[in-house]
């Protein structure tokens, strides 16, 4: 095989793809996935017309994608904005999708990538940002699962760990908004937990719900961002927010702690408050004392030195933000954030600024450069 032959191929073939009317990210994944089909096919049998038949292959891959990705958004507009209590659907193939990418033969890392690109719909830049790497570095995870499974006969599913990694990055990318699907996530949850007897299954469950009970109160008019607390709380569905915290009592009860369960816990603690004020900090500090004792995760870190900064104010806060590393994502917001609790106005609204200039979505960055231009206006105005 003559891999020089298929680099020389792939922009020609990606140009014609895009010229017969597929966007070029489209366009690229289709004719990847045509050069992994080449990979196993024509080691044994190359073509006579190398061009024609990656052509050929490609726009295959791309019209299966188009069609899979049409019939995924049918069932998006299917799907309520607030999803009905109760187990899913009775045949779901998207749930058996879901565990087919779990395979064993990819890594968790690789096997949530792939599904989230192959099933969710996500980009790589989007699935990226989930994973804190560079955008190349996805594309290049993509790929190689792409070829790992290639050829594999999928017998033997993957476990349950991977396919709630992958619904819950799913939900959260739906949730931020740039993809609206939170509540194609929370249904396959709910028809997982029917099917199978987990904590953790419920656990996620719980949390997708008691998360999404308070979606109509995150955006204000034009997007705007609304911080949880400056929330309506009377806008949060608290049918939603009963249902979730019935389903998490039932889960712990069963005293098989895990991640979904904590952070589960956390925001029933949220939900519970009829006011910011009236948060029960303390509380929360110490579940997530235990989501990281269970994980070890520094995005969990980060948001325990906010609970810390409200539960024993800002100068512990701060204390508990020392030792994380500044490059993590949100470092900078929270801990402008927590000098302004601490009556540092003119330090919090510099941190503002930078934190705004690499905020990872534009209505973030919108209320961080309102957040610093409004300390910036009360020191100088």
């Amino acid at each position: 095989m003559n891999e020089a032959l298929l680099r020389t191929l792939t922009p020609t073939v990606i140009g014609i793809l895009v010229r017969r009317g597929a966007d070029f990210a489209a366009a690229e994944d289709a004719v990847q996935d045509a050069l992994v089909e080449a990979v196993r096919a024509w080691r044994d049998d190359p073509p006579r017309d190398p061009k024609g038949w990656l052509l050929t292959v490609a726009w295959r891959k791309f019209l299966d994608a188009a069609r899979a990705d049409t019939s995924r958004r049918n069932r998006e507009v299917r799907v309520e904005v607030e999803p009905s209590p109760g187990p899913g659907e009775a045949v779901d193939d998207t749930l058996r999708l879901y565990f087919l990418c779990a395979h064993p033969s990819l890594t968790p890392a690789s096997a949530v990538a792939l599904t989230l690109r192959a099933v969710g719909g996500l980009t790589t830049w989007q699935i990226a940002q989930a994973y804190l790497v560079p955008e190349a570095t996805m594309a290049q995870r993509i790929s190689r699962a792409k070829r790992t499974v290639s050829g594999v006969r999928f017998s033997e599913p993957g476990d349950v760990a991977t396919v709630l990694r992958v619904l819950y990055l799913v939900f959260n990318e739906g949730y931020s908004g740039d993809v609206d699907l939170a509540a194609e996530a929370i249904r396959l949850t709910r028809r997982l937990a029917a099917e199978i007897d987990n904590e953790e299954v419920a656990g996620l469950l719980a949390l997708m719900l008691l998360h999404h009970a308070r979606r109509p109160a995150r955006t204000g008019p034009g997007g705007r961002l609304v911080p949880l607390a400056e929330q309506d709380r009377g806008l949060w569905n608290t049918r939603l927010i009963a249902e979730g915290v019935e389903v998490l009592q039932a889960a712990l009860g069963r005293d098989r702690l895990g991640e979904f369960q904590a952070q589960a816990a956390i925001a029933a603690l949220h939900a519970d408050a009829q006011a910011a004020e009236e948060t029960d900090w303390v509380q929360i500090v110490e579940w997530y004392d235990e989501l990281v004792r269970l994980t070890g995760n520094p995005v969990a870190r980060l948001n325990r030195a906010v609970a810390v900064g409200e539960a024993d104010g800002p100068r512990a806060g701060l204390a508990a933000l020392a030792g994380l590393d500044p490059a993590l994502p949100r470092h900078t917001a929270v801990k402008a954030y927590l000098h302004e609790r601490d009556g540092d106005p003119v330090t919090a609204a510099r941190l503002y600024a930078e934190a705004a200039e690499s905020a990872p979505s534009l209505p973030e960055r919108e209320h961080l450069t309102r957040q610093a231009a409004r300390l910036n206006e009360r020191l100088h105005g």
